[in-house]
């Protein structure tokens, strides 16, 4: 069974850094993306990435966040920089247009001092 994989996650204080990774055995095939959802509000798209490496984000994170992949290892990477603690939330990957695979447990990134 296909699965989605997240990890990267952990605590960091406003204005760290933190490298997200998302591995799928088909990964390949789909423009993918990070999504996160944070206590009491529905899932969000963070960063997508077409299969041709066409990038595009949500605006809050326009300028800090890079997401990119690398096909040959399965893996999506979201490298986050300048947190702030609005980003707090478990982060997930899937597909970008719609879910692909079942979610998976996420990772948690909490950003606080």
């Amino acid at each position: 069974q296909v699965q989605v994989v997240e990890s990267g996650g952990g605590l960091v204080q406003p204005g760290g850094s933190l490298r997200l990774s998302c591995t799928a055995s088909t990964m390949s095939l789909y423009a993918m993306a990070w999504y996160r959802q944070s206590q009491g509000k529905q899932r969000e798209l963070v960063a997508a990435i077409s299969r041709g490496g066409i990038t595009n984000y949500l605006d809050s994170v326009k300028g800090r966040f890079t997401i990119s992949r690398d096909n040959a290892k399965k893996t999506v990477y979201l490298q986050m920089n300048s947190l702030k603690p609005e980003d707090t939330a478990v982060y997930y990957c899937n597909g970008a247009q719609s879910a692909i695979w079942d979610w998976g447990q996420g990772t948690q990134v909490t950003v606080s001092s």
